[in-house]
């Protein structure tokens, strides 16, 4: 039996992305939930965004005019997110909390230079203890293996983080958003990354990625908010069991990475995208990970609830 949470309604969510996969300054498709990154310092065209392979994003909760601000993972280099947030304007001093989606690189490089810029040192960090396992490493063929670097408790704590490990759901933010620690595996077609590896007790073994994990908010008569870094449990399983253990069924955004590209993932991706219009979500976000194939589908499936997400785009779920 899962543990149930009481997640508050608030009236807006907004998820400025700091780091994603793609950058694109002629995009104009701006509306109220929509803001777009501009190159433009005063009247010069003389900014620029960061685009990487990676994920991250700062969250702002409002309700009653109240504001609550996290970090939801950290992007792949270790100035990427940063310099974004210096292009942006971004002012992460009011910054409360933070989460991780799991310990690979790709979300955790840029935590100290993101951290400094709180101008704090001591702000909680949630995540799964399995975000620390190593070694972890993409497996090619039986003789060629690239390894992911190390993610570790002590790296955790030089960059100003407080490790808060929990398997189970989470409140953050005074009950206003929950991560949702180890996701169950329901779905018949979500197996994870078969080239992906690691070591548990000295077996070498598939990566099972307990440690994938997602935020869940929830806008006020408009529903959940579901925000996944790389979705390796699934972004099926983590929309289900973000409902299963909030007891809120109505969706009003998926955002995330759903890891859905490579050739031994396409014959997940049909029915990641049939289960996902049965979900009807107000809104549909891929990021990232989630690859060029999959995020053709799954506009040409829901191009009324389709948002292409960027780096530098922030976006607005008002109740």
């Amino acid at each position: 039996m899962s543990k149930t949470i009481s997640i508050k309604a608030v009236d807006q969510v907004e998820i400025l992305t700091l780091q994603d996969n793609l950058i694109d300054f002629l995009v104009r498709d701006n509306s109220a939930v929509i803001e777009r990154a501009l190159p433009v310092v005063g009247k010069e065209l003389r900014n620029t965004i960061l685009a990487e392979h990676g994920f991250a994003s700062f969250v702002t909760l409002t309700e009653d005019g109240q504001s609550h601000r996290m970090l939801f993972d950290f992007g792949f280099s270790e100035h990427g997110a940063a310099f974004n947030v210096d292009a942006l304007g971004v002012d992460l001093s009011g910054v409360e909390q933070m989460a991780l989606s799991h310990g690979h690189l790709d979300h955790v490089g840029g935590i100290q230079a993101l951290v400094e810029k709180t101008g704090q040192s001591d702000l909680p960090l949630v995540l799964h203890p399995a975000a620390f396992r190593h070694p972890r490493f993409l497996k090619v063929s039986e003789t060629l293996k690239y390894h992911f670097p190390t993610f570790t408790p002590e790296k955790a704590a030089a960059s100003g983080a407080t490790v808060i490990p929990t398997k189970d759901p989470y409140l953050m933010l005074d009950q206003r958003a929950a991560f949702l620690g180890q996701i169950p595996r329901t779905t018949s077609f979500e197996k994870g990354a078969p080239n992906l590896y690691c070591e548990i007790d000295g077996q070498v073994v598939q990566d099972p990625f307990d440690d994938d994990s997602a935020m869940v908010f929830n806008v006020r008569d408009k529903g959940l908010v579901v925000l996944s870094g790389c979705a390796h449990s699934g972004i099926i399983n983590t929309v289900r069991y973000a409902c299963q253990v909030t007891g809120i069924d109505t969706i009003m955004a998926i955002m995330g990475g759903f890891h859905l590209s490579g050739q031994d993932l396409e014959q997940v991706i049909q029915p990641t995208v049939d289960a996902l219009k049965t979900l009807n979500p107000t809104y549909i976000i891929p990021t990232h990970c989630t690859g060029r194939q999959a995020v053709g589908l799954i506009e040409e499936a829901m191009p009324d609830q389709f948002i292409l997400n960027m780096a530098g785009t922030k976006l607005t779920f008002k109740a």
